[in-house]
């Protein structure tokens, strides 16, 4: 099964795959504390891809941003920037906090603790630990994430611009012709793309 629909939505299918012992893959994002142990529990008695985003050049790009930020060090500022359409529900993105949960922890840090989601008034100084994450909702923008590391003297950013909901289709049935092929537990397109 293929599900990106909503948290209790999701919840409700895998339930349902995990009594007939079938394969899932989900791409829904939004969940709860609680609804991820849940999700984590289930995925033990199944196969299940769980993504964020099924796009595989998100999901290259999530591996080779970690190497950039481990290289860069202290000495760059970290930003992610999303934007998605004006109907999306959950800000940030699923994305753009798998790409900020990847940052925080090739750099050492705990995304809990210096994840800045918002900068309005006289903030300060911006800290060098601090990763913001900052949301754009507009139009009908498919997704957009771009990953800035700010130095003195130079800017590097990676963007990622999907023009088609098609990718998210593909990279879905690209792992749900992997999945199906493993044994029960929890694995993400990392896992499908064999980029670890």
């Amino acid at each position: 099964m293929i599900d990106f629909s909503s948290p209790s939505a999701t919840l409700e299918h895998m339930r349902a795959v995990a009594h007939y012992r079938r394969a899932m893959v989900i791409g829904t994002t939004g969940f709860s504390a609680v609804q991820l142990n849940e999700l984590k529990s289930l995925a033990q008695q199944i196969p299940c891809v769980f993504s964020p985003n099924m796009s595989v050049g998100i999901n290259l790009i999530c591996k080779v941003i970690g190497e950039m930020a481990r290289t860069l060090g202290d000495e760059y500022d970290i930003e992610v920037i999303e934007a998605h359409h004006r109907l999306k529900k959950d800000a940030p993105s699923g994305t753009a906090l798998k790409i900020a949960e990847v940052l925080a922890r090739s750099v050492s840090r705990d995304l809990d603790q210096v994840g800045v989601y918002a900068r309005k008034g006289l903030i300060g100084e911006r800290t060098k630990t601090e990763i913001g994450i900052q949301t754009i909702r507009a139009g009908d923008i498919v997704g957009d994430h771009t990953i800035l590391f700010g130095g003195m003297g130079e800017r590097i950013e990676v963007t990622h611009r999907a023009s088609s909901r098609d990718t998210f289709a593909l990279g879905a049935l690209r792992a749900a012709r992997w999945v199906v092929r493993q044994p029960p537990g929890l694995y993400d397109m990392m896992d499908v793309l064999n980029l670890r």
